[in-house]
């Protein structure tokens, strides 16, 4: 039995010396190691992380947020859960002198500026968050953002490249972290602020254990005050101490048939396919007279229009001319915008929306889904109602499977009425060092490309 057991632990060693005969010296990197695996694995290992790690963690609703302690958020210019707001102004004094040195990082990391003008930098970036941002809780349908895309929402007028911060693993360079804020003049009730748009906060899912995400917070946030900035606005769809204003997505099928066979979150799985179609159908053609498409010349009455809608909100967005041209202007792929002009010249109403395509996993026959998402509209002379059945009829024509919409502005007034469907998922809107009441979703006029 002796001599047994010697052989067989002699066979085992030499097994083993064959298997580690491939693996370079020196510790491995864990990133690496993951994406080795292959994609049913991956994904097999992210269903577990979501479960174990990440699905019992996250607030979903108010009641979920109070039970939990915040202990980042506490030392944060945000207000507090529960408490009562009614004062208007900075919660923080402005710093006097701001922090030069950057936030540290853990051992194996460090910060980089992303110049994305660079293409080979904007597809690391473009590769970080499709395989990383958000995705479904049981991971089958994922973002899938374009270059262009990415240009478009982090590049906006007076954009400045050191508010791109990105965190790289410092043995193989891989990016695997990303914040951005992108400038922007916000009106919050009566009074207009010099403030920032804080968008795709991103972590590597394999490192979300290594509690980056509040350095990554902290180290934009310094490199915004270093510009005397000291207020941002953000938008998740978990609860944060404390939400300004909680809006819920709505969902309209335009290619039913495909969003039932993806099993696309959102839309009803309690009618049969056929039922589906015919309910869901739209006319061929747009109705309103004089809708086209906007061109560069339309920039000055945009600008009119959404200068004097803004005004009816509690919180929007005050675009400069420069920023209604990049903002709205046509971008193939990426935005699509209309006008509609009346027999005398004059614009009277702008309807936009952008598009997010994402990737279907394991399905036999669909790879993609592509999503139009409400934008900016304002209506002075057109039925709100007509306009935005001309908007999915426009959005279906240009190969969108599903038209997404916030119940913010004017917007309920036409969701169920055009057969969009409530989702479960919400978006919440955040103020950093701003205190103000909170407000209802008719109230909020500002949207975010994120």
């Amino acid at each position: 039995l002796t001599e047994e057991k010697t052989v067989d632990v002699k066979k085992s060693k030499k097994k083993q010396k064959k298997e580690d005969a491939w693996r370079p010296e020196g510790p491995r990197d864990p990133v690496a190691m993951l994406n080795a695996l292959p994609e049913s694995k991956q994904q097999e290992i992210q269903r577990a992380l979501h479960l174990f790690s990440l699905g019992s963690t996250l607030p979903r609703t108010l009641q979920q947020a109070k039970r939990r302690i915040y202990r980042f958020w506490e030392t944060q210019p945000v207000p507090k859960l529960g408490k009562m707001r009614t004062a208007h102004g900075p919660i923080a004094e402005t710093e006097t002198s701001v922090r030069k040195e950057h936030y540290s990082l853990p051992q194996g990391f460090s910060w980089d500026t992303l110049d994305l003008t660079n293409p080979t930098v904007l597809g690391e970036l473009c590769a970080l968050l499709n395989e990383n941002y958000m995705e479904e809780d049981d991971n089958t349908i994922r973002f899938d953002f374009s270059l262009e895309y990415l240009q478009w929402a982090l590049q906006p007028p007076n954009w400045l490249a050191q508010w791109h911060c990105g965190v790289r693993v410092d043995t193989n360079q891989k990016l695997v972290g990303f914040i951005a804020a992108v400038p922007a003049n916000i009106r919050i009730y009566d009074e207009e602020r010099r403030m920032v748009q804080v968008k795709f906060l991103c972590v590597h899912k394999n490192l979300r254990l290594k509690r980056m995400t509040p350095v990554l917070i902290r180290e934009l946030t310094r490199r915004v005050n270093q510009q005397e900035v000291y207020q941002a606005v953000y938008t998740a769809g978990i609860v944060l101490p404390t939400p300004l204003s909680s809006c819920r997505y709505w969902h309209r099928p335009l290619s039913p048939r495909k969003l039932m066979e993806v099993n696309y979150p959102g839309v009803r799985q309690n009618m049969t396919l056929q039922r589906a179609i015919k309910f869901h159908r739209l006319p061929e053609v747009t109705k309103t007279p004089g809708l086209r498409p906007m061109t560069k010349e339309d920039i000055p009455g945009i600008h009119s229009l959404l200068h004097a809608n803004a005004s009816k909100f509690h919180l929007s967005h005050i675009l400069s001319p420069q920023e209604v041209e990049h903002w709205l202007l046509p971008r193939e792929t990426v935005i699509d915008s209309y006008v509609v002009e009346s027999n005398d010249g004059t614009l009277t109403d702008v309807l936009s929306f952008y598009g997010i395509t994402s990737k279907v996993l394991n399905h036999p026959v669909h790879t993609s889904v592509r999503a139009a998402h409400l934008f900016y509209l304002t209506c002075t002379a057109t039925d709100l109602l007509a306009l935005m059945e001309d908007a999915l009829v426009l959005a279906k024509a240009k190969g969108f499977d599903i038209f997404t919409a916030l119940d913010v502005m004017d917007n309920r007034s036409f969701l169920e009425k055009l057969k969009f469907n409530m989702s479960t998922q919400s978006l919440h809107y955040y103020l950093y060092n701003w205190m103000c009441p909170d407000m209802s979703p008719e109230k909020v006029g500002l949207l975010l490309a994120n």
